[in-house]
């Protein structure tokens, strides 16, 4: 018995000295989980870290720490989590803009799929094209209409260049063959408190965020940028409905491991998100925060990067933005 102690544990000496960190059934040191939000503390993509993480903590009964490290669209927190040790102690919880901002800039301090191994893609949430009730509409029609009416004289908020919100209305220009002027910010609630207040005429809004607004009348949701109507907003029709098609401009978000971290740890994570995403708590946490679970294979998460990569590249293109 001692010989196969001793066996034992020299091909578990072997293991961690391979991969750093494998001990547990989990593939995990005990060390602290960390997982780096490239935005600020109390945003969307911070809340959904947050419940996530705190459910991992309690599965794996191991310290999860939520990393935010925000700025520059999130290409600051992106670069931080590419260089960290691929031992599976650090994942990034990324938007869409991770693809975004790799179509705006040819010079990011890491590449969206060469620098990562995709997880799971956690959920998605809906944009909501909403107008100041100051713009004589009550359509997506009709605000074309106005717009063509009036062309550059419309203007819109986003919370910043390259921004989903940005490239979304820039795909709708494009897709409906409008002029409205971009009004950039450099956050959400400036732009959704000008919004509100008229000082802008357009913008799109996680459903979510805006439904208080629209019930106050302060703004007045014309479609969603959704392939399906959102359960939050039974009322509001997508784009598609209103006669603009091919257009799906949903955020999603994910998670995903620095290149380099084992299989083995990939799949650990995938399958425990996976169960934390099928929790009908965690449903409902997501639910209040208007986003829809996904789940899936990291092979699920890597097509859907694949698409959406040049799709966003040829918008930026085609609307002629360019990094400041």
């Amino acid at each position: 018995m001692a010989v196969l102690s001793r066996r034992g544990l020299l091909a578990a000496l072997a293991m961690s000295a391979a991969v750093p960190g494998l001990t547990q059934a989990q593939g995990l040191s005990d060390r602290n989980i960390f997982i780096i939000v490239p935005f600020t503390p109390g945003s969307g993509p911070d809340v959904l870290a947050r419940i996530v993480g705190e459910e991992l903590r309690k599965r794996w009964n191991q310290p999860v720490i939520i990393d935010n490290k925000p700025g520059a669209s999130g290409n600051i927190g992106a670069a931080a989590a590419a260089r960290t040790e691929p031992d599976g102690h650090t994942i990034l919880l990324s938007v869409n803009t991770f693809l975004m901002n790799a179509a705006l800039s040819k010079s990011l301090p890491y590449d969206p799929v060469k620098s990562f191994a995709p997880i799971v893609e956690l959920a998605t949430g809906s944009l909501v094209l909403a107008v100041h009730p100051s713009i004589p509409v009550k359509s997506t029609r009709e605000l074309i209409a106005y717009a063509k009416d009036k062309p550059g004289q419309v203007t819109y908020a986003s919370p910043g260049r390259g921004t989903p919100q940005h490239l979304a209305m820039e795909l709708f220009k494009l897709t409906a063959g409008v002029d409205l002027r971009h009004v950039p910010y450099t956050g959400s609630a400036g732009a959704v408190k000008d919004l509100v207040g008229g000082h802008v005429g357009a913008m799109f809004v996680p459903v979510h965020t805006v439904l208080p607004m629209a019930a106050e009348n302060q703004v007045r949701l014309l479609a969603l940028g959704s392939e399906k109507r959102s359960t939050l907003a039974p009322d509001v029709p997508t784009l598609a409905e209103e006669g603009v098609s091919g257009f799906e401009v949903d955020l999603w978000y994910a998670l995903s491991a620095p290149a380099g971290t084992p299989k083995d740890i990939i799949d650990r994570y995938n399958k425990v998100v996976n169960e934390i995403l099928a929790s009908p708590n965690v449903r409902d946490q997501f639910a209040k925060q208007g986003l829809v679970p996904v789940g899936g294979s990291p092979q699920q998460l890597a097509a859907l990067i694949e698409k959406d990569l040049p799709r966003w590249a040829k918008v930026v293109k085609d609307a002629g933005i360019t990094q400041e």
